[in-house]
């Protein structure tokens, strides 16, 4: 049986300038609490949703930066 894909990889970004990286399963909650410490940033959804192993190893590589 395969993994469920059903985690976001995400993007914070304050105009063209990324901020944060991460992932997270309820991409609506999780951009809200961004917004609420940071009103003029913006979450932007990388790619299509995946695995959350495969997610962890984006997150891991991106952190390398």
């Amino acid at each position: 049986m395969r993994e469920a894909r059903d985690t976001y990889k995400y993007h914070v970004k304050v105009g063209r300038k990324i901020i944060h990286r991460g992932i997270t399963k309820d991409l609506e909650r999780r951009g809200a609490e961004h917004k609420a410490r940071r009103p003029n940033s913006r979450v932007v959804q990388v790619g299509r949703r995946t695995t959350r192993e495969r997610a962890l190893e984006w997150e891991r590589r991106a952190g390398r930066r």
